[in-house]
């Protein structure tokens, strides 16, 4: 029987201390004497966030397929734990054994949003693992990264021993390989780094050099020996349907934020949104099949008793057998009472037909993402969806009984004008009017409801905005605040809502986006000043951020203020994604034109994914 790293006392002082005693339906335990390679995989956010991350469900059964790994799981742990392991010097340790992270062999931590690094931080140190790779020795893990954020990994490089760029199924494996032929031949941390950079997708920060313009821009970034890569392609899994995927995955013993079965459909995207990084870094397009799809959701939701299936994929409408995949998981979870949640679907007539199957009588809210108020800008971001399709599709729900609507807007996009701002509120005017023009008094289930949400947009790598320039904190705020006062000046300003996000996360958002490596002392500074859970409003300090900054003398407005040059190196372009920085550039240039471009079934547009050989950039006729 495992012996608990936290004994009863402490389990009992703290918040949901299933969070960290493992045990849960289908986690993998196995024999340490038939081990030969230990992996922990590390999603840097609490337990309930990080159990619904789809991405480490699939390399968690991925590497325990093999009899000679273990991959156990580690989370961030709570606010109130953290103060206790330090108190009492008990090292973080992994859910399955309970054994401390630093007897582990590989330390993997997916990295899926900026404000999270903090959290990388903190779960090095409760693991007494050197913050810095150039510090770690012979007996410390190797700390791995992936996930989106490794995009752009320079502002984290100084604290990870390689990154893995791309899909885990291509070449986390001959990675482990490589780490265990190089312990045979008795080959130092250095030896098995070297082998590494060798090994597509893997980037070893420690065998690059940056150099520095006088204006702070980068002037060369190069391999420090002979045999490494000068650039690093990201790794994609070309066939969908006959590769990993979790039959058996781990149920959480406390709810989870997604506590139902994860079907992912597809990967990448059509659509070619200009905001959108992943619509970027995911191409190309790749479809699982139907078959496999049906026959995955049984099997999982027979291995898991959960209630609900959710599809998981960037545009659920995109998927070219969407109709007949969701009309067979509407019998087959009818005859097992299980819950189908049905996210990404575009507003139309098929998509409000088959949520009228799916949800009960008391119908959810409906989500619209127009993103931009006027047709100018969201021409401008690609969106994609004009005002008539918007207005159409809530005029269709509107007639099926729906009462309920979100409206998710960005604001700061590039061009943006107090027209475009002035917008949202009067598209959600518009929409309200619909009601009223299409529900007779005698047939409204209630009044209508609805809310709108503005984000600030942030330029991310790898996009066409990723040239473009960022506002400050209280110019972003100024332009909320007009929104507010537009929506007061409506007619039906009783049934709308309106709120925004937080400007000053917004901005470090930003930074830590398109920074480099000279941004990594201010990640160090901010943790060691008690920077933790940064993606929580609750825990987040923007005082103790902007304190790092000035004590490390970095000037945050050099990577937010900037619009980029054609000509200048961005810390990122020694990634390869396949996508061309010629074709982002082509597009940003549109975009200040005002042009639309198709989107992928309708017309290529040359971006360059299709050197990957596969997915829709090789389909003649798209048919799964």
């Amino acid at each position: 029987m495992r012996k608990l790293a936290l004994n009863e006392d402490i389990l009992m002082s703290i918040d949901k201390p299933a969070r960290y005693i493992g045990g849960e339906v289908n986690a993998v335990m196995k024999d340490l004497n038939q081990v030969e390679v230990r992996f922990a995989m590390c999603f840097p956010d609490v337990y309930e966030i990080g159990m619904s991350h789809l991405g480490i469900q699939i390399l968690y059964d991925m590497l325990n397929t093999r009899d000679d790994i273990w991959c156990e799981r580690v989370y961030s742990p709570w606010t109130d734990l953290d103060p206790i392991l330090r108190e009492k010097k008990i090292p973080l340790f992994a859910l399955e054994s309970q054994d401390p992270i630093r007897d582990f062999d590989f330390l993997g931590i997916t990295i899926q949003y900026e404000m999270c690094y903090t959290n990388i931080l903190q779960i090095l140190d409760l693991s007494g693992i050197p913050l810095y790779a150039a510090e770690r020795g012979e007996e410390d893990p190797i700390v791995l990264g992936g996930g989106p954020c490794t995009y752009n990994p320079e502002p984290l490089a100084e604290f990870f021993d390689l990154f893995y760029i791309g899909e885990g199924e291509t070449s986390m494996l001959p990675l482990v390989d490589a780490y265990k032929a190089n312990r045979a031949a008795g080959g130092s941390r250095q030896d098995f780094l070297r082998r590494a950079a060798r090994i597509p997708g893997i980037y070893v920060p420690s065998l690059y050099e940056v150099s520095y313009l006088e204006d702070g821009t980068i002037a060369d970034f190069r391999p420090r020996e002979e045999g490494v890569p000068a650039r690093i392609r990201k790794e994609v899994e070309s066939d969908l349907s006959h590769t990993y995927y979790p039959e058996k995955p781990v149920v959480p013993f406390v709810k989870a934020t997604q506590d139902r079965v994860t079907l992912e459909i597809q990967r990448g995207c059509i659509r070619g949104c200009r905001f959108c990084q992943a619509g970027m870094i995911y191409r190309p397009l790749r479809e699982r099949n139907l078959n496999w799809l049906e026959d995955m959701a049984v099997k999982m939701l027979e291995n898991t008793g959960h209630e609900e299936i959710t599809l998981s994929s960037l545009s659920s409408s995109d998927y070219s057998q969407i109709q007949p995949l969701i009309e067979g998981l509407i019998e087959e979870c009818g005859r097992r009472h299980v819950n189908i949640s049905l996210p990404s679907l575009r507003i139309d007539s098929f998509s409000l037909d088959v949520m009228n199957k799916v949800q009960d009588v008391k119908k959810s809210s409906l989500t619209f993402a127009p993103e931009a108020g006027t047709q100018r800008l969201r021409d401008v971001i690609n969106k994609g969806l004009t005002e008539e399709d918007i207005l159409n599709g809530a005029a269709e729900a509107f007639r099926g009984g729906w009462t309920k609507v979100k409206l998710y807007f960005m604001l700061g996009l590039p061009t943006e004008t107090e027209e475009d701002m002035r917008g949202i509120a009067e598209l959600s005017e518009r929409i309200c009017e619909r009601f009223f023009d299409e529900v007779p008094k005698e047939k409204r289930r209630g009044k209508i409801q609805l809310t709108a949400s503005s984000s600030f947009f942030v330029p991310k790598p790898f996009t066409p905005f990723q040239w473009a320039t960022m506002e400050t904190k209280e110019e972003y705020l100024r332009r909320a605040h007009l929104v507010k006062d537009t929506f007061f000046q409506q007619l039906n300003r009783r049934s709308m809502h309106y709120q925004y996000h937080e400007a000053d996360v917004t901005v470090l958002e930003g930074v830590l986006a398109r920074g480099d490596r000279r941004v990594a002392p201010v990640i160090e500074r901010a943790y060691k000043k008690g920077c933790l859970f940064d993606a929580w409003s609750d825990y987040f300090d923007n005082d103790r951020w902007i304190e790092a900054f000035a004590e490390t003398g970095v000037d945050p407005d050099f990577y937010t203020r900037r619009e980029r040059s054609a000509e200048e190196i961005f810390p990122w372009d020694f990634i390869d994604i396949g996508v061309t920085k010629k074709f982002l550039r082509r597009e940003w240039e549109k975009a200040m034109r005002g042009e639309v471009t198709p989107n992928c079934r309708q017309q290529c547009s040359g971006c360059g994914a299709a050197i990957f050989g596969g997915g829709i950039c090789h389909e003649n006729s798209h048919t799964v």
